[in-house]
């Protein structure tokens, strides 16, 4: 299995009217693949925020495979 980090975003407009994306939260994630992280992920997300839909409180989310790092 893979370990990933996923990150979850939201989009949030600055006091001199830019767009900047803000870190809601991370979770790092075994799986076997990135769709499969993702989908942990998002369950995990949901029920930590205790929302139905992680889009309520994220705009985005996306996973990085972590390399293994050998001994």
């Amino acid at each position: 299995m893979r370990q990933y980090l996923v990150s979850f975003h939201k989009v949030v407009t600055d006091g001199s009217g830019h767009d900047r994306r803000v870190l809601q939260r991370q979770a790092l994630v075994r799986a076997r693949s990135e769709v499969s992280a993702l989908f942990e992920a998002k369950a995990l997300f949901r029920e930590e925020m205790g929302v139905a839909d992680w889009r309520l409180r994220a705009d985005t989310c996306e996973a990085v495979e972590l390399a293994d790092i050998a001994a």
